[in-house]
């Protein structure tokens, strides 16, 4: 395999300043792929593009809060006005809920999640699609998490936002596959080292999980090895 498989290829990632979104966008970079590097934390997107040139890739930071009313259809149109197509969507960035009964859900909390993880992965889909039909194979994937799949105690604010998160892109999915070439795959990172994973287990010790340069390099496989219709996998060690 080329040490560039997707030379020419553009990649957009979302929640691109840390964590899996981060390490996602350096293994794309790594693998040829120019990407668009969005989030809200400047100086944190700054610092994935510097290590992204130290190694020789190429990338363009795009600042956007998700939670803006019009922010996805800016950067959809900044992105459109440069490059003609779009060859993969990563939708990393997620807000995590103070962890707590149903009954004690902040309401404050629960709608940025409801914002973030469903508003706008909804205007994402809705706002790249053009891009990504126009591609030869885009291709879309969705970090999810276990607990949109199997609700557990006091996860209820973000599992039901992961669990609406799933709907909207096995449905984008279903109504994509038979009229282009645009595919999805949910990937489910499992335990990993993420600022998220120790706001939710502060005593666990961090290296006891892998890292999220194992989940960037599994989406960078998939999207070199390619995958036939809807994709589903959790990402082990």
């Amino acid at each position: 395999m080329s040490d560039m498989p997707l030379d020419g290829r553009l990649a957009l990632v979302t929640g691109a300043s840390k964590g899996i979104g981060a390490a996602t966008a350096q293994a794309l970079a790594k693998a040829g792929a120019h990407v668009v590097l969005t989030a809200r934390d400047v100086r944190g997107l700054e610092q994935v593009e510097d290590a992204i040139h130290e190694a020789g890739g190429q990338s363009t930071i795009a600042p956007v809060d998700l939670a803006e009313s019009d922010g996805i259809a800016r950067l959809a149109s900044a992105v459109a006005g440069r490059w003609d197509k779009l060859d993969a969507l990563v939708v990393s960035a997620a807000y995590l809920p103070t962890l707590t009964p149903v009954t004690q859900i902040d309401g404050k909390q629960f709608s940025q999640a409801i914002t973030v993880n469903v508003l706008a992965t909804q205007a994402l889909l809705a706002n790249f699609d053009p891009l990504l039909k126009r591609a030869d194979a885009g291709r879309v994937f969705g970090l999810t998490s276990s607990v949109g799949e199997t609700p557990r105690a006091y996860w209820s604010a973000y599992g039901s936002t992961k669990a609406a998160f799933d709907n909207l892109l096995e449905c984008y999915a279903a109504e994509v596959e038979k009229v282009s070439k645009v595919r999805v795959a949910l990937i489910d990172p499992g335990a990993t080292r993420t600022a998220m994973r120790a706001k939710a287990y502060p005593g666990e010790d961090p290296q006891t999980v892998k890292p999220p340069e194992t989940v960037g390099s599994r989406i960078v496989e998939l999207l070199v090895n390619d995958f036939e219709g809807f994709h589903r996998e959790r990402v082990e060690e």
